[in-house]
């Protein structure tokens, strides 16, 4: 059954990272193509960031696990309450407070997961009319549950095409003048080598 959903104002940016999909359906959908995406790489590729102060890839992990939590809090509070207040985050905050080094890839994603199953569930079971219920965002004002939702599905792939860049970044290649103290480096390494074999 189509679901028929209120008039929003979304961000475009959002809007054209979801395309066409309907919104529940992609967010049912992410927790596996997240997967895909991350699937088999090692930790050190986990660890890659397409530049200084970017996050890595198991940051991005680290940051949608949150936007979950956060998200399916948002959702209760606007579906049971009336207007209640959305409160904004930090989310480089999380990401740089909340100790993620100490947590797998996998625990990231099992959580994402685990998050993602329970709020599509809920979203399902709400009637047309729930969506047109509005929270009042501390930064965006009046924010309405449909527009939360498109955020969301949106937001999803906004960050799988961000892993999908870090992992197509090129690796650093070393600087010119690293090349050349490396190579001396083994210059003299050799040099000593002979020498004591003499």
């Amino acid at each position: 059954m189509a679901r028929t959903y209120p008039s929003h104002n979304v961000e475009p940016l959002y809007l054209d990272a979801l395309g066409k999909h309907d919104p529940i359906e992609s967010m049912r959908k992410a927790p596996k193509r997240l997967r895909k995406l991350i699937k088999g790489l090692s930790k050190k590729e986990l660890a890659r960031r397409s530049a200084t102060g970017k996050w890595s890839v198991k940051e991005v992990l680290a940051h949608l696990a949150d936007g979950e939590m956060v998200f399916g809090t948002r959702l209760r509070f606007v579906v049971a309450m009336e207007r209640p207040v959305i409160t904004a985050y930090d989310q480089d905050a999380f990401v740089a407070q909340l100790n993620y080094a100490e947590v797998s890839s996998a625990d990231l994603w099992d959580s994402f997961a685990a998050l993602r199953a329970m709020n599509v569930a809920l979203l399902e079971r709400m009637p047309d009319s729930a969506f047109a219920r509005v929270g009042l965002h501390t930064e965006r004002g009046e924010d309405a549950l449909v527009a939360m939702l498109f955020r969301a599905a949106g937001h999803d792939r906004l960050h799988e095409a961000q892993i999908e860049r870090v992992l197509a970044t090129p690796k650093a290649k070393p600087k010119v003048r690293d090349a050349k103290v490396a190579k001396r480096g083994r210059a003299k390494h050799k040099s000593a080598k002979a020498k004591r074999s003499k």
